[in-house]
């Protein structure tokens, strides 16, 4: 009788042990709108009949010790701190720390999300055959940017891990892969791609945007942080009212760094009424504010590392056009349901409001875009799991 397999997955910043204790009662982690994918590996782990260890790098503490799960949440050393050397750094050694623990778990693949270190010294597990399975949930660099410098090497580096050192690669969208091929050329493993997955009871019944577009809601969700556009939102809020366009709301979703300094500002300019900072908003929170939007804005700058960005799926899934840029990848497989413009132009995302709200044919005609759209986030096959299983019971994928 074959041994079971054992897993190593370092999943990221998440709190994959609550995430956990949810999916052991059967239900989805109520914190997020997606599938999560930590609920999407224990259901592998269930199905494979495999031991699993995983680490998290969360800085909620978590342990859970449950049969054959393990689960640990260990912060990564030294980010935060000032300087890019200190950052790679830390990102070296919790790479390092997983390697190690990978060797101690007796891990037959280690399943690798972003956010967990540098992917370069995995590349030693190789020499243990222990298949190395990198998640690349992000573009590896910015899109709209070549790296330079210390991050250019790193880059260099993860090239030859992905070359040399893995047995797949999973991919979020085809922005990434382009980044990889980039790195490798045509010497590459298998790279499969996966599509975040929902729930169809998450917006069965939400019903089409209101025809009273008085106020006409636009709807922010993600992270508060500078280099997601959220300050770039808040200029253009002050743009309509001093257009007299005060029918033109903002609603704000998500928590971050910046959130406080967000509210701050907001209160000074005076449009606490029309510019709503809720902080971080439940699922069922979440999928009231889709109701209530008209559009859904994801103004993600050139400076950030952006992955797919889930909210661009959810406004679709929704019924709800977006706005966003090609800074995000998830563009490419929802551009009938999305008003493109072009990055970090804030006059391109003002006028873009104004379009969707003023223009009746434009507005149903992305609308119908996203009715077309949404059966691709709801196709389990298409999925993560579905991916890593792929990956983990392929004949040709050892390390």
């Amino acid at each position: 009788m074959p041994r079971s397999p054992r897993l190593l997955y370092a999943a990221g910043p998440g709190n994959v042990a609550g995430t956990y204790q949810h999916w052991k009662e059967g239900r989805d982690d109520p914190s997020q709108v997606s599938v999560t994918y930590s609920g999407q590996f224990y259901d592998v782990c269930r199905d494979l009949g495999a031991a699993a260890l995983v680490i998290s790098s969360s800085r909620v503490p978590g342990r859970v010790d449950d049969g054959n799960i393990a689960i640990r949440h260990r912060a990564i050393a030294l980010e935060g701190g000032p300087g890019p050397l200190r950052y790679h750094l830390g990102q070296t050694w919790a790479a390092l720390r997983l390697v190690g623990s990978a060797l101690r778990f007796r891990a037959d693949a280690v399943i690798v999300c972003n956010g967990s270190g540098h992917w370069f010294p995995l590349a030693v597990l190789r020499v243990f055959h222990v298949k190395v399975i990198p998640s690349l949930h992000c573009v590896l660099w910015p899109k709209h940017r070549q790296p330079g410098g210390l991050r250019k090497l790193i880059a260099k580096l993860d090239g030859w891990c992905f070359r040399r050192g893995c047995a797949a690669l999973l991919s979020a969208s085809q922005d990434i892969e382009r980044q990889v091929l980039q790195l490798t050329g045509d010497s590459h493993p298998p790279i499969v791609e996966f599509l975040p997955t929902y729930r169809a009871e998450m917006f069965t019944g939400l019903g089409p945007p209101s025809e009273q577009r008085r106020p006409f809601r636009v709807l922010y969700a993600g992270r508060i942080e500078r280099d997601k556009g959220v300050f770039q939102l808040l200029d253009i809020a002050k743009r309509f009212v001093a257009a007299g366009r005060t029918e033109i709301e903002f609603d704000i979703c998500g928590s971050g760094s910046q959130l406080e300094e967000l509210k701050k500002q907001t209160e000074a300019a005076g449009l606490a009424e029309r510019f709503r900072c809720h902080g971080h908003c439940s699922r069922a929170v979440m999928r009231e504010k889709f109701g209530q939007a008209h559009v859904l804005i994801v103004p993600t700058t050139t400076d950030f590392i952006e992955g797919f960005n889930q909210v661009v799926a959810e406004g679709v899934l929704s019924g709800r056009p977006v706005i966003t840029s090609s800074v995000c990848p998830a563009l490419e497989y929802v551009r009938d349901a999305v008003l493109e413009v072009p990055p970090d132009d804030v006059a391109a995302y003002y006028d873009a409001i104004l379009r969707l709200c003023d223009d009746e044919s434009l507005y149903r005609a992305k609308c119908a875009g996203c009715a077309a759209a949404q059966p691709q986030f709801y196709d389990t096959a298409r999925g993560w799991a579905a991916a890593l299983k792929r990956v983990l019971t392929a004949p040709a994928a050892g390390g």
